[in-house]
């Protein structure tokens, strides 16, 4: 039996990675598990929550699964992407995907970019159309500044670990990606030791690449390389 772990983003929930994991399902009998990490979900409860318990619950789910399945796959998007890194270095997983992961933060030019279209369409007098603008308004106001520390101390954590990852590995980012800039993919392929290792860059995705226009092309990518044998 095959399972598949998705871990979202920070200040996200299951949804960023939801549209993947709906299409696995549909093309394949794997099971499907995407939890929701301390303090996120629809409504962020993030003061007080230290980054090893985001750690500490994927983990969890993580060897549930091993329990139960000879073969599980990993896939973690943005900061999830640095979770599934870390499980990748502790667990016998057999794959992983790692899709916008967050080994570097900000991507200042594109988000530049994106600041200039929320200002012309606030002049238009469509800035409650601009769905940029509702997300990063809406995280702003429910995001401590302590949270930002401790998903910056995982970042910390978990960087020097990533050249213990051996296994299979897929890395996908979207090349207008206002997040997360360009070198994070680059610098993941290059330090990660996998022998097998893939990076793909998606035209015109921004960060939440799971819902861009092109996913359905990404996740057949996604499923091929899962399926190969290593």
């Amino acid at each position: 039996m095959t399972a598949c772990l998705y871990i979202h983003g920070f200040t996200g929930s299951p949804m960023e990675v939801e549209p993947l994991a709906k299409y696995i399902q549909n093309h394949t009998n794997w099971e499907c598990v995407i939890p929701t990490l301390p303090g996120h979900g629809n409504e962020l409860r993030l003061k007080g929550i230290m980054y090893n318990e985001w750690l500490q619950h994927a983990e969890e789910a993580l060897k549930d699964l091993l329990k139960r399945h000879d073969t599980v796959f990993v896939v973690g998007f943005s900061m999830g992407g640095l979770i599934a890194s870390y499980l990748a270095t502790k667990y016998p997983i057999k794959k992983l995907i790692l899709l916008s992961a967050a080994a570097y933060y900000v991507n200042f030019a594109q988000l530049q970019k994106d600041i200039r279209i929320i200002f012309a369409d606030f002049f238009r007098g469509r800035i409650r159309e601009n769905e940029q603008y509702t997300r990063y308004m809406n995280k702003i106001k429910s995001t401590p500044l302590a949270a930002t520390i401790q998903f910056r101390k995982l970042v910390q954590y978990v960087k020097p670990l990533l050249s213990n990852i051996h296994v299979p590995t897929l890395i996908a980012q979207g090349d207008k990606d206002g997040i997360v800039p360009l070198k994070s993919a680059s610098y993941l392929y290059n330090t990660i030791r996998a022998e097998n290792k893939k990076m793909i860059y998606v035209e015109e995705s921004k960060h939440l690449i799971c819902h861009c226009e092109r996913r359905e092309t990404l996740f057949q990518e996604i499923i091929t390389f899962l399926e190969e044998s290593s």
